[in-house]
């Protein structure tokens, strides 16, 4: 009883070493040699591209992916004639930016906030002194300077390329 169950338990094993495991397709978007600059789009998820036939962005998802095709629910269409892609949401890059430009945009307001309660709950006049206003207009301008330093598109140029990288056991 005890060999049966020992052997069983080793064919179970060895099956599942030999099984086949999903495939982890991707389209890699790929800016010089640093892997924090690469963006990776996975079959599922929803891709804004611009066509060098079409002139505008179009939004559509990943079905599956080839050699030389992206396989989108409404299109086919090849790398190499995609011009440009929408990354706002998938670059990690910008959540830093979008959390340090709400830093200073936040702390900007606050300190203007605390400032204004402060002086009228001690002083009972409405008074802001001169260097914290200054401060706090440095700090909302700074944020405000910040807002278009995110990353919009990436072009499909010069350095920049567009991979599909097709990872599977065949």
């Amino acid at each position: 009883m005890k060999a049966r169950l020992f052997f069983l338990s080793i064919f179970f094993i060895s099956t599942l070493g030999f099984a086949q495991t999903p495939s982890k397709d991707f389209v890699l978007l790929k800016r010089g040699s640093n892997q924090k600059s690469q963006i990776r789009f996975y079959p599922g998820e929803t891709i804004t591209y611009k066509s060098k036939k079409l002139g505008y962005f179009i939004t559509d998802k990943i079905e599956r992916l080839d050699n030389d095709f992206i396989f989108l629910t409404e299109n086919i269409i090849s790398p190499n004639d995609i011009e440009a892609i929408d990354i706002r949401q998938k670059d990690k890059r910008n959540r830093t930016l979008r959390n340090l430009t709400a830093l200073f945009l936040g702390s900007g307001v606050l300190l203007f906030s605390v400032e204004t309660i402060n002086s009228i709950y001690q002083d009972e006049v409405f008074e802001i002194d001169s260097g914290v206003a200054t401060l706090s207009a440095v700090l909302v301008g700074t944020g405000l300077a910040m807002i278009p330093l995110r990353y919009k598109t990436f072009k499909n140029q010069g350095d920049n390329r567009i991979q599909i990288i097709i990872m599977r056991m065949d």
